[in-house]
């Protein structure tokens, strides 16, 4: 376990631990690999109009392994970034059609509301937009895991869940009125962060997943070489997860509850533990990843025990996890007995212990 000063990515991933398990993450910050987004952007895609949406999921598939193929010779310096032609029409712009053709009846999450975005209609989330980004600020934070500080951090507004104790309730929940942001904007302002020393792009919210469309968007304008990292609550669909596929660098997970009941109880959200636990084994695979958890007080046994126990059995050694004691009582917390009062000292030391039994690769 290394309990990190958060003062430079570039520092922490000196670390055993960090520089194993997010070896493409560092170099990427360092200039040794290209971000994943930009590789995308060279896969030459061949757009017929007449083609179906099942036809163009069938392409995307395709051009997926091929995508991972040319990932593979560049990461082994057999291929270089600059023997790849710019194409008028790239995987990434496919990945954009396919995320349109999805808000005609809105499938981004496992919430499914299946209403026409493109219309204006709102689903759960409420996210009233889909050409622009809401967001409630973008600046660079500090205050992330030591292996991402500093992190571009772009606050987007809503969210498909409905965390009874969120810290960030004025955004999720809509008691903020946000700021509609045009991708080309989004664009300038990642630059401007990069020059200004932000190791990464890190989308967040409340939640990043409604807001897809305009991400890709942005995307598509975007040069910089910096690590994509998505930061969520990982209610995605499968769609949403392919479409992930060849763009997020490093997942930033919440893995909250250990129980169905606890997350529809506290956070409104059904088929839970199913959900996110796919979600999470899909990651491993796309890219590299830091899942957190938040430790809750009189949750220890039933969540934290469990999301642990399930991380040892199927993604223990690719993955970092941050043990979190930053709770405290927000929002409707009061309105939960056992939330209204922070983590205690033998509530974060048993978790501690737990993971430590498990052998985990955490952080604290």
């Amino acid at each position: 376990m290394w309990n990190l000063s958060k003062y430079d990515s570039l520092e922490a991933l000196k670390t055993p631990m960090i520089k194993e398990t997010l070896p493409r993450y560092a170099a990427i910050i360092t200039n040794g690999l290209p971000a994943k987004y930009l590789i995308a952007k060279r896969i030459v895609v061949e757009f017929d109009k007449s083609m179906s949406n099942d036809e163009l999921w069938a392409e995307h598939d395709t051009l997926m392994h091929k995508f991972h193929q040319i990932q593979t010779a560049i990461d082994q310096k057999k291929l270089d970034m600059a023997e790849l032609e710019e194409p008028r029409f790239s995987l990434l712009d496919l990945k954009i059609l396919l995320a349109e053709e999805m808000l005609k009846s809105c499938n981004l999450c496992e919430r499914r509301c299946r209403v026409d975005r493109t219309a204006g209609k709102l689903g759960e989330c409420k996210v009233p937009t889909m050409e622009n980004c809401t967001i409630s600020s973008e600046n660079i934070h500090l205050g992330e895991e030591a292996h991402i500080v500093p992190s571009h951090t772009i606050f987007f507004m809503g969210c498909n869940f409905h965390c009874q104790y969120c810290q960030n309730w004025t955004i999720s929940q809509w008691q903020e009125a946000g700021d509609i942001v045009p991708a080309g904007i989004l664009a300038k302002a990642v630059r401007i962060r990069k020059r200004d020393g932000a190791r990464n792009v890190n989308w967040v919210g409340g939640e990043p997943t409604p807001q897809l469309f305009c991400i890709l968007k942005t995307l598509r304008i975007l040069d910089v070489n910096t690590p994509q990292i998505w930061n969520s609550n990982f209610y995605m669909s499968d769609e949403t997860m392919k479409l992930l596929d060849g763009l997020v660098d490093m997942y930033l997970s919440d893995f909250k509850y250990g129980n169905d009941e606890c997350a529809f109880r506290l956070s409104k959200a059904g088929n839970y533990f199913d959900i996110v636990s796919r979600n999470h084994l899909a990651a491993v695979k796309q890219a590299e990843l830091t899942i957190r958890h938040l430790v809750l007080p009189d949750h220890v046994e039933c969540c934290t025990k469990p999301v642990f126990d399930w991380i040892a059995e199927n993604i223990r050694d690719r993955a970092i996890v941050n043990i979190m004691d930053q709770f405290y009582p927000a929002y409707r917390a009061y309105e939960y007995v056992n939330l209204k009062r922070r983590v205690n000292e033998d509530e974060m030391k048993e978790a501690l212990n737990y993971a430590e039994k498990l052998k985990l690769k955490y952080v604290s």
